[in-house]
């Protein structure tokens, strides 16, 4: 439409007074009827900016930069001793820029460098194989102050082996900890124990305990609360706990609760990654004998109303091995179990 309307208004009043009546730029017009040569060829180089530095000054720049006086400092060092002595080169940017261009800039101080986490592989085939323990916090009546939670698992059983209330953290409470722990086992040490990178976890008391009682020390990776599932899964449970306080009052308080929920923890609750059995069943080894017993009460029910059943029942079994990242050459099964 812009179009048909200066072709009639062109011929009556001329480019300009057409071109602005109608709306079409006048640029546009022209380039559409003078429009530029195509270039055959290749595409000329461009010309060089006035203020680039010519081949001679490049090298007399880089010589100076190279030599013995100037070879260990910065070119901003270099630029302001030679400007204190009369004499410019070019700018700073520019010295950075010759010598990026031959490969020079670089970071020359030593780096740290840190050797990759190995991904913990931990595999238990019975109780008392694999501990794996943490600390986790608990709240006080004065905001900001808390109680240390040390508790000691067993990821076979799920079994609570010891735990104890501190108003602290540190390494010497946590090397007694995991004494007490495997004295609470009965005294039986197990072959691995788990803990994440915490400074008491990573501390030398507990590194020359484990090594004393020849115990392997294993560790979670940086940032990967995965590689220790068991801890975080039984801390979740304890603190949604319906009855799991708010705040604790004092330090008897957060030792009488735990004591009372942890012994209904081993003791009461159905764990669905065992079999539904209690860790203490497990851990001590009546598990079977109670997954016997339940089967013939499945049978029992069975045979008095099959009917009611689409298969012939059976409890739930035992996992015949539990693990931290299971290893490779493992295969799982549907008896095997992953996580808590």
């Amino acid at each position: 439409m812009i179009d048909e309307a200066f072709a009639a208004l062109e011929p009556v009043l001329g480019v300009t007074a057409a071109c602005a009546l109608s709306g079409k730029s006048r640029a546009t017009m022209h380039r559409h009827r003078h429009p530029a040569p195509v270039a055959l060829g290749p595409r000329p180089a461009p010309a060089p900016h006035p203020a680039t530095l010519s081949s001679d000054e490049r090298a007399r720049v880089l010589a100076v930069l190279h030599s013995a006086r100037f070879v260990d400092k910065a070119p901003a060092q270099v630029w302001a001793t030679l400007l204190d002595e009369g004499v410019y080169l070019c700018s700073i940017s520019t010295m950075y820029r010759l010598l990026r261009e031959c490969g020079e800039v670089r970071e020359r101080r030593r780096q740290a460098t840190h050797a990759a986490r190995v991904r913990p592989e931990l595999v238990a085939r019975g109780p008392s194989q694999v501990f794996t323990w943490d600390i986790t916090k608990l709240k006080t009546a004065v905001k900001g102050v808390y109680y240390d939670l040390y508790v000691m698992i067993d990821i076979y059983s799920r079994y609570v082996v010891h735990w104890e209330v501190h108003a602290r953290e540190n390494a010497e409470l946590a090397e007694q900890f995991i004494a007490a722990a495997i004295r609470a086992n009965g005294g039986q040490a197990p072959m691995h124990v788990h803990a994440d990178r915490g400074t008491s976890m990573t501390s030398k008391p507990v590194a020359a305990l484990l090594a004393e009682l020849n115990i392997a020390q294993s560790h979670s990776r940086p940032r990967v609360s995965n590689d220790n599932p068991y801890s975080e899964a039984q801390f979740r449970t304890l603190k949604y706990c319906p009855a799991f306080p708010e705040r604790f009052g004092s330090i008897a308080h957060a030792r009488a609760f735990c004591q009372e929920f942890f012994t209904c923890y081993n003791h009461e609750h159905r764990h669905s990654g065992i079999g539904l059995h209690t860790p203490a069943s497990v851990h001590l080894g009546t598990a079977r004998q109670i997954r016997a017993e339940r089967a013939r009460t499945l049978q029992a029910a069975y045979a008095a109303n099959p009917g009611r059943f689409r298969r012939k029942p059976t409890p739930p079994s035992l996992p015949k091995a539990v693990w931290i990242n299971e290893p490779v050459k493992e295969e799982s099964n549907s008896d095997t179990e992953q996580v808590a």
